[in-house]
């Protein structure tokens, strides 16, 4: 008997319907259908809880060989979810390249370094650009972060790809205007990206 039907079987002997299982187990009733219809596999956890709610073990509702494929589906799951929360922290982080001195602005005979607020000795075609780039890469990262949150994987990946994007466009046109210590910030955060996209696609089967 497949874990759809044993499901079924074990909640009907209760004389539950799918709506108060999905109460007993705090799941949402899509969920019970979902699994009952042999469309999905609740994950390690939501075994745990019906294993405990119908006092059956976890081996009596499925095979060892699928609990270990629910298992490794969960943890590559698991380590999407880091990556891409991390990966949207290096975004919000492009705040750093606002509000750091690391724009040269020249009092006299001296050169100060100023944050993008106080950095005046600039076009004003070059300065918007800044502050769009900058904002851009910040609010992509609170957007991925969001989408961490809700699961929403696709997302996701059209975010990543507009980060890798811009952050490539940006070294590029820091490179161009000549502004060393932004560019270095700009580059490192560039490149701690491409090394957690490449670590967590190869640990995460992205």
């Amino acid at each position: 008997m497949e874990f759809n039907e044993k499901l079924q079987e074990l909640r009907k002997l209760k004389g539950l319907t799918q709506e108060e299982l999905a109460k007993e187990l705090y799941v949402s009733r899509t969920a019970i259908s979902k699994w009952e219809s042999g469309r999905g596999y609740p994950n390690i956890d939501s075994l745990k809880a019906i294993a405990n709610y119908f006092e059956v073990t976890i081996d009596d509702l499925l095979s060892g060989e699928k609990i270990i494929s629910i298992a490794e589906k969960e943890n590559k799951s698991n380590i999407r979810n880091i990556c891409n929360l991390l990966f949207g922290i290096m975004d919000v982080m492009s705040f750093l390249l606002i509000i750091l001195p690391l724009y040269p602005n020249e009092v006299g005979e001296y050169i100060y370094s100023v944050n993008l607020f106080s950095y005046t000795q600039i076009n004003s075609v070059n300065y918007v650009i800044y502050w769009i780039v900058f904002v851009s890469l910040i609010l992509n990262g609170i957007i991925k972060i969001i989408f961490t949150e809700f699961g929403y994987e696709k997302g996701n990946k059209i975010a990543t790809s507009i980060s890798m994007i811009i952050s490539i466009l940006l070294v590029l046109f820091l490179a161009m205007t000549r502004e060393a210590y932004a560019i270095i910030i700009a580059f490192l955060l560039f490149v701690i990206k491409g090394v957690l996209y490449s670590k967590c696609k190869t640990l995460g089967g992205r």
